[in-house]
């Protein structure tokens, strides 16, 4: 999969996703300062799958009605990094074929999607 780590989201959850051969686009390391609109058309024209803790892309794919190809946005409790890369793994585990075009909301205990394909809403990881 295709996947760009916002920023905020930290260059180790990049990595880990490279780890697990994935293609990464970290703004971390290649776009730092980029403004949010920038950023999810990058990732749309890139095809990438915005993983994001930055909830003010809600307002640009629901409000905006911006184009993307997914975003993932993490709303944790616990921003380190392992703990992020742990909620990761689990939605890669389970919703893999669900990131592609929707708009996930991801918590530690929940997962919301939205969007064309859904078929998942409010699903609890427990």
């Amino acid at each position: 999969m295709r996947f760009l780590v916002d920023e905020c989201t930290g260059p180790a959850v990049a990595e880990w996703l490279r780890s697990l051969h994935h293609e990464v686009f970290s703004s971390y390391d290649g776009a730092r300062g980029l403004d949010d609109v920038s950023i999810i058309e990058k990732a749309n024209f890139g095809n990438y799958i915005l993983i994001t803790n930055d909830k003010d892309f809600g307002e640009l794919v629901f409000r905006m009605k911006r184009p993307h190809k997914g975003v993932i946005l993490l709303r944790l409790k616990n921003e380190r990094y392992k703990n992020k890369i742990a909620v990761l793994q689990r939605v890669l585990e389970l919703y893999s074929d669900k990131l592609a075009n929707n708009f996930i909301t991801v918590t530690e205990k929940s997962v919301r999607i939205v969007g064309e394909r859904r078929g998942g809403r409010g699903d609890s990881f427990i």
